[in-house]
């Protein structure tokens, strides 16, 4: 009788393990941190290749106040999503692009967060470049959720930007082979719009390892959009979420 008891509890005991495993599992690739959703993993990307689509743009069902970004599925454009609208954009030359407003798209890792309220700060003028924006927004920001989508809004005298290229049938096993093909741009005095997601424990998950922000540019106009690599701000209001 008392075999039967102990029996019975460890067959329980194994159910509950795999139950929380499974449960585990089915959180592996999508992450909730605060308000903000992780999709995937650049690492996964970068290193193992996993370039095939982990989430589909067209099942984020609440888009009013979405923000959001990451490539497309097999590094062939960037994505932007802004006040619950998506852009994608693609490489045509070195020195053009397309840039196209749809949800009919994926992504093999993302980040997108609602964000419906937002309190304005001011960036001051000698706040003009990432290193810099990055440290103020630390500052700014040490007694919010973490990690937050963020926006910044103003002009830049000059930046670059790129978009990924990846050749069809590429192999990537390291961030060199993930971004050939990958074009730059140059903006010089162009009003924009910059949204960014920050944390300080998600480098390579979806910040690179070297920064504790990812940021997509969109000018104003919506004729140029890609992952900011460098900028020079001019007048710039950054914007944070009221928690």
């Amino acid at each position: 009788m008392k075999y039967t008891i102990f029996k019975s509890n460890v067959l329980l005991l194994l159910l509950v393990v795999s139950s929380c495993k499974n449960s585990e599992n089915t959180k592996e690739s999508v992450q909730t941190y605060a308000d903000v959703q992780i999709v995937g993993a650049m690492k996964d990307a970068m290193w193992k290749g996993e370039l095939d689509s982990k989430i589909d743009l067209d099942t984020l069902s609440d888009r009013k106040g979405l923000y959001g970004l990451g490539p497309q599925t097999q590094l062939t454009g960037e994505l932007l999503i802004i006040d619950g609208t998506n852009y994608v954009s693609k490489v045509t030359s070195d020195s053009t692009m397309t840039v196209q407003e749809t949800y009919e798209t994926s992504a093999p890792f993302f980040v997108y967060a609602n964000v419906e309220e937002w309190k304005a700060v001011e960036v001051p003028i000698t706040i003009n470049d990432l290193k810099a924006l990055e440290n103020f927004i630390d500052e700014q920001s040490k007694s919010m959720k973490r990690p937050f989508a963020f926006k910044v809004s103003g002009s830049v005298s000059e930046a670059t930007i790129h978009i990924q290229n990846l050749p069809p049938g590429s192999k990537v096993t390291s961030p060199q082979e993930a971004h050939v093909g990958q074009i730059n741009y140059m903006l010089k005095d162009e009003p924009v719009d910059i949204v960014g997601f920050f944390s300080t424990e998600h480098q390579s998950v979806f910040t690179h390892h070297d920064t504790f922000m990812h940021l997509h540019l969109i000018t104003k106009d919506r004729s140029k959009m890609g992952h900011l690599d460098s900028s020079v701000l001019q007048k710039a209001t950054l914007y944070l979420p009221v928690e």
